[in-house]
């Protein structure tokens, strides 16, 4: 089977399509055929040795996999043999053939495409646990959602609109026609410097009820000082730590710099009556019976349309340094995808 490694630190260049033995199934496992693999930030951040609960490199990389389960270890009962699944896997998610633990390998519904399902498990479980579980969002609310064109903020727009909260998203500029087709009621721009003030004029000179941050750095004071009274300040991501043309330890070490750390305390947070909630998937293993429940539920919305991922570009496996581009320059609309098969990339 082939895989995609990450030889060593650096660029998209590092990226390296090698072969490998068929893995076996352990004890509780599937083996699943892979059909497509989602790629994320983290992803990215792992290339440049910037995440931290990656593993050593060199290291294959990937979180989440849609496809058919093609083989079953021991106490797995053979029923699941060419069950068609996604799945979420601890890294190891673009090789053709990948094993992750049965109870992480969900049904897939046989009319959901495996392009569409592998865009969902890490964008949408991320939105899902931020908008349903951190800071429950309530119909006739308002949502602040940076960097909406991404894939974590189209899951968190849909699942906003889905639960009748009005949105406020920002974007850079060639991106906001896309976002206000698709139901946005104020766009403006990511890197405004008058940012906090521009959503309250966008809200009526209120502020929003939750503010949704992946950028970290001083955007996260930034989208504190938009909150109105009551309003929940939920950080996901690390994005401002992979900016600019070679990012590094540097960027990161600046990006930490900026990071309100004094201003954010307990006390102002009761002054203010505003609560802060931080979201890591990745550290997220231990709660496999909740995850199964999120997903089951975002299954459901889409089997009846009531969410649909917006596939950017898919790319073959030995076009993974154009996939990671893409995603790394914020070239994307919607989620970026690796398929083993070779197929052509979108324009």
């Amino acid at each position: 089977m082939r895989q995609i490694w990450i030889s060593s630190k650096g660029g998209p260049e590092v990226l390296t399509l090698k072969t490998a033995p068929e893995p076996a199934p352990a004890a509780g496992e599937v083996r699943i055929r892979v059909a497509a693999a989602g790629v994320n930030f983290a992803d990215i951040m792992m290339r440049l040795g910037l995440y931290p609960d990656a593993p050593p490199l060199p290291a294959v990389p990937g979180y989440e996999v849609a496809g058919r389960v093609d083989a079953v270890g021991a106490g797995v009962p053979a029923e699941r043999l060419d069950e068609p699944v996604v799945a979420m896997c601890r890294f190891g998610g673009y090789s053709e053939q990948v094993c992750v633990p049965a109870a992480q390998a969900y049904r897939r519904p046989e009319t959901i495409d495996p392009l569409v399902a592998a865009a969902l498990p890490v964008n949408y479980l991320t939105a899902y646990q931020m908008l349903r579980v951190m800071a429950p969002v309530q119909p006739g609310e308002s949502v602040l959602i940076p960097s909406a064109a991404g894939g974590v903020g189209i899951a968190a727009l849909q699942i906003a609109q889905l639960c009748g909260a009005r949105v406020i998203a920002s974007a850079a500029p060639a991106k906001h026609d896309f976002l206000r087709e698709r139901g946005a009621d104020f766009v403006f721009d990511s890197r405004a410097k008058n940012f906090a003030a521009l959503v309250r004029e966008a809200n009526g000179g209120r502020g929003v009820d939750i503010a949704l941050e992946p950028r970290h750095g001083r955007w996260i004071m930034e989208s504190y000082r938009a909150l109105a009274k009551g309003g929940r300040l939920v950080l996901f991501g690390f994005s401002s730590a992979a900016s600019g043309s070679r990012p590094g330890i540097w960027t990161v070490l600046r990006t930490l710099a900026q990071v309100p750390w004094l201003s954010l305390n307990p006390i102002r947070l009761m002054n203010d009556n505003r609560s802060l909630a931080g979201v890591n998937l990745g550290r997220m293993w231990s709660e496999q019976e909740r995850i199964a429940g999120w997903i089951a539920q975002l299954l459901d919305w889409l089997v009846e349309g009531r969410i649909a991922p917006h596939i950017d570009g898919v790319f073959s496996f030995a076009e993974a340094g154009a996939a990671h581009q893409r995603l790394e320059q914020r070239r994307n609309v919607g989620k970026v995808l690796l398929t083993p098969d070779g197929t052509e990339p979108a324009a």
